[in-house]
């Protein structure tokens, strides 16, 4: 009968579970004299680690160990800890090891015993074991039941977690869980903003650096940034409140206050102290939106905020503090704005580790549909009431909204402020055709509204519309034949606040000869000849 292959274990000598003297010393459990007695548990090598001023209890036991099992091996490692609750001692000097031991995996049958040393050294135990520095599975023994005399129980664990089908259908869920979530639970079709949503999902747990959400006004950065906290809140990552302000909405001592407080008589008004949003974001999350508007003085006192954790409040000489995790939302463009002077360079370097960019509903149009869905339900459990379109009318809104002649300029806005529409209009709950044809009707009266003047108008002279773009100097070495048409085209990407949209208007009639169209590139290359992108462009408006 052949031999069963025996383990080398690495172990640490118990200075509390493996002391014990006298003869009565067999009726006390010793992790490392109790491991080397299990009959099926073949110990043919025990690397023991210890520390030199254990010399006397390090003679006992391997002379126990000797006694019950004289086949097995003891090498002795001397580790020399200072301080073993000092994680990075004990961890740098058990990778050391490591390396000195070269154990073979091919050839040596390896197990780390996790029953001995402190806590410390067992963490670190598990983790260069797990990060395969020590090429070996883990065994845990315990005690045996009260009366008994038997060696204990002895597991191996083996960390490989592809084997354990339930744990990893579990992470694999969790993680479906949190996409869901930050998808508000809508089956989002399009593949970019799927794989945006799965970026964030991995980054937002793992990180409390400040985020940058970028993308048109209308297309979600307000909703994402409320998702990234529940998301973290439901893993226990964050404990304060969700904060939210537009910084489009404050200005001057009143953006000072609002964000970092004031005390009371610091300004005409002043009557009360006030502790601002920075403070009330406190161990939460501080969403600032459009932080392209902020003053560059409070973009300074944010940078030192979020440096520092701590401000001074408007007419206070008393420092205060604050530990809150930043996410800020721009539909513009803030590099454009650091060439500008109106950003600060230090601070966009600070927020932009992790940036974002959201799409235009024009830009993910094929989630429409899953949308609207959303947005019924939405309506449906605000009001008590659910509301449907009929087959013909959902049909109608589909074919328009998805259609060149939506421009939807708010983005999910607009669709929201449509759908709430037809629902309170809806008779019976039901929504008609002759619904969708009146709201489709308002939505093209709203759009050409909103675009009939745009600041730089039809007749406006087309320098000065390329001017504030290009400069003077580089204004002159273009032809005016290129002056007119770029003008026209500057115009019309102000009218719209995506490459697409402006795409869809300029090329109207070519992209009806063409079998594919994607009137976004077409216009982003044309842009590009005279170093311009849509942002820059929309950004200097």
């Amino acid at each position: 009968m052949a031999k069963a292959k025996g383990y080398t274990v690495v172990s640490f000598l118990g200075t509390q579970l493996d002391r014990s003297s006298g003869p009565d010393r067999w009726g006390h459990w010793r992790p490392n004299v109790a491991m080397c007695q299990h009959e099926d548990l073949l110990v043919t090598r025990l690397v023991l680690l210890t520390d030199r001023k254990f010399t006397k209890l390090y003679n006992q036991v391997v002379a126990d160990i000797a006694e019950v099992s004289p086949e097995t091996e003891i090498v002795r490692r001397d580790i020399g800890l200072r301080d073993p609750w000092d994680f990075e001692e004990v961890f740098d000097k058990l990778y050391r090891h490591a390396e000195d031991l070269a154990f073979d995996p091919e050839r040596d049958n390896v197990l780390v015993h996790m029953t001995t040393g402190s806590h410390v050294a067992q963490i670190c135990l598990f983790l260069l074991t797990e990060t395969r520095h020590f090429p070996a599975r883990l065994l845990q023994t315990g005690p045996p039941p009260p009366n008994k005399k038997a060696p204990g129980t002895w597991q191996i664990i083996d960390l490989d977690l592809s084997r354990f089908d339930r744990l990893a259908q579990r992470f694999a869920q969790e993680r479906v869980q949190g996409q869901s979530l930050l998808k508000s639970g809508i089956a989002t079709r399009n593949a970019s903003f799927n794989e945006l949503i799965m970026q964030v999902e991995r980054v937002a747990p793992a990180s409390t650096a400040p985020m940058l959400l970028m993308g048109p006004t209308g297309a979600g950065k307000s909703q994402l940034a409320r998702r990234i906290y529940e998301l973290k809140k439901a893993r226990h990552q964050i404990a304060g409140p969700f904060v939210e302000v537009n910084c489009a909405t404050i200005r001057g001592d009143g953006a000072h206050s609002t964000l970092f407080g004031h005390k009371r008589g610091a300004f005409t008004g002043a009557l009360a102290d006030r502790a601002g949003l920075l403070r009330a974001a406190n161990t939460g999350l501080l969403f600032l939106d459009e932080i392209g508007e902020l003053g560059i003085d409070e973009q300074a006192m944010l940078l030192q905020a979020l440096e520092e954790k701590r401000f001074l409040p408007l007419g206070s000489d008393k420092v205060v503090e604050s530990d809150f995790q930043l996410i800020a939302g721009t539909n513009r463009d803030l590099g454009a704005g650091v060439a500008r002077g109106a950003f600060r360079e230090d601070l966009l370097a600070r927020i932009n580790l992790w940036t974002f960019r959201l799409p235009g509903l024009r830009d993910r149009i094929e989630d429409l549909a899953p949308n609207i869905d959303y947005e019924l339900e939405r309506w449906s459990l605000k009001v008590g009431q659910r509301v449907h379109f009929s087959t013909e009318a959902k049909q109608r809104y589909l074919e328009y909204a998805t259609g060149p002649a939506a421009s939807w300029r708010g983005n999910f806005r607009d669709l929201n402020g449509s759908i709430t529409r037809l629902c309170t209009l809806a008779q019976a709950g039901r929504i008609t055709e002759a619904d969708v044809d009146g709201e489709i009707e308002r939505l093209e009266a709203d759009w050409r509204r909103e675009g009939a003047e745009p600041v730089a108008s039809a007749g406006a002279d087309d320098d000065t519309v390329l001017v504030e773009l290009l400069g003077d100097v580089r204004l002159e070495t273009i032809d005016r034949f290129d002056r007119v048409q770029l003008a026209e085209v500057v115009r019309c990407c102000r009218r719209h606040r995506s490459l697409s949209a402006a795409g869809r208007e300029l090329f109207a009639v070519s992209r009806q000869k063409r079998a594919t169209a994607n009137d976004a590139d077409r216009l982003r290359k044309y842009l590009a000849r005279f170093g311009l992108d849509h942002a820059a462009v929309v950004g200097a408006n």
